[in-house]
């Protein structure tokens, strides 16, 4: 049986059956997507809790609202936490997390962990495509031996592609059919087919000639801006000790219609991509005997910034004749960025443990975050923001979420110390 021809048939006819591993910001949305364009659809988890909640029709995403789901259910989509529910399914798309380890190194656990599953179920004729962010040569080098595992030969038997996530959490001027997807195949096969799979429900498919090269797109994506946001985070101190307001030199350098891309300064970075994915590609490089040092350099301004920051905050206490210890310090904003309850890699979680290694009891206010639970951290959110400016020695502004009036927080706090530049911005 040529499955290349049977599955191409199946795509266009829209009876392909789609899995998705992996719920969450990545993975959700993209089997949204598939429903959406008359696929039935399977969805993978091996959270318990994040299964019964999408069974109940309710989203684990903020900005997926809840009718979504309820649709999904409506259409006969199914949600489970067993690689059994994939049997049935023609295309499997991968987005687990790809995290680091303490080291900085890739941790892949979740990546084999998946792989394992599906080659348990994996069956001819069927694709998988890994989206999840990692180094290049993962498709081929980790994923594939996995599911080979199942006796079935990539490339002959099934069909193994990678296309990188471009999701961006709280974006509303860009669709997800409207971002080009790239993608490259272990073979001319299997791009053909991930080309008429994506072209199902993306505008523009954008094929390069293998998975390396569709990884390495990703980490240039990210590392361009990892890079640029550390130069311009450079620029903002540098600006700080000649007595320049950055942000002007910004807005005024943005003026120019070539060569000059605007990127602003800020506390760091964060994010599910930014602050991890430029480490993928060094620590690739290291295993060649290379080093990016440009990765690296990046990576260490970017990591500075919240000490600069909590500097800056004990600076403004002293000028006030107040030392950190024992002063209330309020973080507005610990989302990574405006608009998003998503606080993975914030810097606001290492503002916060450096105010208080020194000693200051930390606050917080989120109108996106009501808690905040990550690496040792447990902390209530603020419920009214001027109370709780009223109650603070200092105010540090972490995340410029939209709605907040500035003006009247610069009004009530004792001290404040804008990391984000949100008053400058708004008088601009």
């Amino acid at each position: 049986m040529d499955w290349n021809e049977v599955l191409l048939q199946r795509i266009r006819e829209k009876q392909a059956i789609i899995g998705v591993v992996g719920l969450g910001y990545v993975g959700l949305p993209l089997l949204v997507s598939f429903a959406r364009a008359g696929f039935p659809v399977l969805g993978m988890d091996l959270d318990a809790a994040k299964i019964d909640l999408l069974r109940s029709g309710h989203s684990c995403l903020a900005d997926l609202p809840a009718d979504e789901i309820k649709a999904l259910l409506g259409r006969g989509a199914v949600f489970s936490t067993d690689y059994a529910v994939l049997e049935s399914a023609d295309a499997v798309l991968i987005c687990v997390p790809t995290p680091l380890n303490k080291t900085r190194d890739p941790d892949v656990q979740f990546l084999i962990q998946a792989g394992t599953g599906i080659a348990r179920h994996l069956r001819k004729g069927m694709i998988v495509a890994l989206e999840s962010t990692t180094y290049p040569g993962t498709t081929d080098e980790l994923l594939r031996p996995l599911l080979e595992e199942s006796g079935l030969q990539a490339g002959r038997d099934f069909f193994l592609v990678f296309s990188p996530e471009r999701i961006d959490p709280g974006r509303t001027d860009l669709t997800l059919d409207e971002i080009p997807k790239v993608v490259g195949g272990l073979s001319p096969q299997c791009l053909v087919l991930a080309q008429e799979l994506y072209g199902q429900i993306i505008q523009t498919v954008v094929p390069v000639s293998s998975t390396q090269s569709a990884e390495m797109v990703k980490l240039l994506e990210n590392t361009f801006r990892a890079v640029n946001i550390a130069l311009v985070n450079e620029i903002a101190i540098m600006c700080d000790k000649l007595g320049i307001d950055v942000w002007e030199v910004v807005e005024a350098a943005a003026t120019k219609p070539y060569g000059f891309m605007k990127f602003v300064p800020g506390p760091g970075v964060g994010g599910h991509c930014v602050p991890l994915d430029p480490h993928y590609l060094s620590w690739k490089l290291k295993t060649l005997d290379y080093n990016a040092r440009f990765v690296q350099l990046a990576g260490e301004i970017n990591s500075a910034m919240p000490k600069y920051w909590v500097d800056k905050v004990q600076d403004a206490l002293n000028q006030a004749g107040q030392a950190v210890k024992g002063s209330t310090v309020l973080l507005i904003g610990v989302a990574y960025k405006p608009g998003v309850s998503d606080f993975r890699e914030s810097p606001a979680l290492d503002i916060i443990e450096l105010l208080e290694e020194r000693g200051a009891r930390v606050l917080y206010y989120d109108p996106f975050v009501t808690e905040l639970r990550a690496d040792g951290i447990r902390l209530e959110g603020e419920p009214d923001l001027n109370a709780a400016v009223d109650s603070s020695d200092c105010v540090l502004i972490v995340t410029d979420h939209p709605g907040i009036d500035w003006e009247a927080v610069a009004s009530r706090a004792r001290l404040l110390v804008d990391s984000r530049f949100v008053l400058k911005r708004q008088k601009s």
